[in-house]
C-alpha cells in the first residue's frame, strides 16, 4: 500500500477535544469541528485551513487546526502540541467514506512486517475537492518498540 517509516513530526494545534461514545468516531470527529470551525470563524482567525483529528487512548478525540497565532481569551479552543519522534505514514487518496477500508488494509500490512503502533493515531485532512476521488488524507501512527 505504500506507508513509509518517518521521524521528527511535529505539530501544534488547537481544538477541541471529546470522547468518542460507542466508538463513533465519525459522528464525533464532525461534532468536534464543527465547534472547532464555529470558533475560529466567530472569532476570524487566520489558519492553516487543514483538518486534523487525534485519536487518543480511552476513545479520547481531538480535532484541531494550526492557526497562525494563538486564540484570544474566551475562545474555546485548546492547544495541544503533537510530537511523535517515530512514525508510519500513509496516504489515502479518495473518499473519506473509504478511509476505515484504507486504514485496515495498511495496518494489516504492519502486522505482516512486524511494525508495531500506538496512540496518537492522526489523520490530517487535504483541502476540500468536490471530486472525491481526488481528496487527500494523511494518516500517522505513533510506532512503539
Amino acid at each position: 500500500m505504500g506507508y513509509e517509516i518517518r521521524e521528527d513530526f511535529k505539530l501544534t494545534l488547537y481544538g477541541v477535544p471529546g470522547v468518542a461514545a460507542d466508538r463513533n468516531w465519525g459522528r464525533t470527529g464532525m461534532d468536534l469541528t464543527n465547534k472547532l470551525w464555529a470558533d475560529v470563524k466567530g472569532l476570524n482567525l487566520p489558519n492553516k485551513g487543514i483538518n486534523v483529528w487525534v485519536y487518543e487512548p480511552g476513545n479520547a478525540m481531538f480535532a484541531g487546526v494550526e492557526l497562525m497565532a494563538a486564540p484570544p481569551d474566551g475562545s474555546i479552543l485548546e492547544l495541544k502540541n503533537i510530537f511523535l519522534p517515530r512514525y508510519v505514514y500513509f496516504k489515502h487518496i479518495g473518499s473519506y467514506d473509504q478511509l476505515p477500508v484504507a486504514g485496515t488494509r495498511v495496518t494489516e500490512e504492519f502486522k505482516r512486517d512486524g511494525i508495531k503502533t500506538g496512540m496518537p493515531y492522526l489523520e490530517i485532512y487535504g483541502h476540500w475537492t468536490e471530486d472525491v476521488t481526488k481528496l487527500e488524507t494523511e494518516m500517522l501512527w505513533a510506532l512503539t518498540d
